[in-house]
């Protein structure tokens, strides 16, 4: 009787293990688009989450950039495409449509390319490449 009850229990934790392997930051893209979704929805907490630890603080000051302004992801769409050092190199395409006093502003994510860490066993954002 008490294998039957705990076996759904077992079933659950091995399900959620599985979901968080298989989570946005388990590929440096997807640690990107994760940083990248988090600005925009205004939550510096996340995005300091899916940061590095080098990069927290630059998270911290782009994270509150975004909280005066409407924003929202278009076409969002990232892929390595090469490395730098420790670094892969993850390019996006895709703009942040920016709304400033009624008028919107694109930025253009393909203007830089982005660097993922794999740090504390998960991808996350460290900065930029050339910066």
């Amino acid at each position: 009787m008490t294998r039957m009850r705990l076996w759904p229990l077992g079933l659950v934790i091995a399900l959620s293990l599985l979901s968080s392997a298989c989570s946005s930051a388990a590929t440096s893209e997807g640690a990107i688009e994760s940083y990248l979704e988090a600005l925009i929805a205004k939550d510096v907490i996340t995005a300091i989450n899916t940061s590095c630890l080098a990069w927290e603080e630059n998270a911290r000051a782009e994270g509150l950039s975004f909280e005066a302004v409407e924003a929202r992801l278009e076409e969002l769409s990232c892929r390595e495409v090469g490395t730098q050092g420790v670094y892969l190199v993850v390019a996006c395409d895709g703009k942040i449509v920016a709304n400033y006093g009624g008028e919107d502003q694109d930025i253009d994510l393909s203007d830089r390319n982005y660097l993922a860490l794999y740090e504390d066993y998960e991808w996350k954002m460290c900065g930029y490449v050339g910066e």
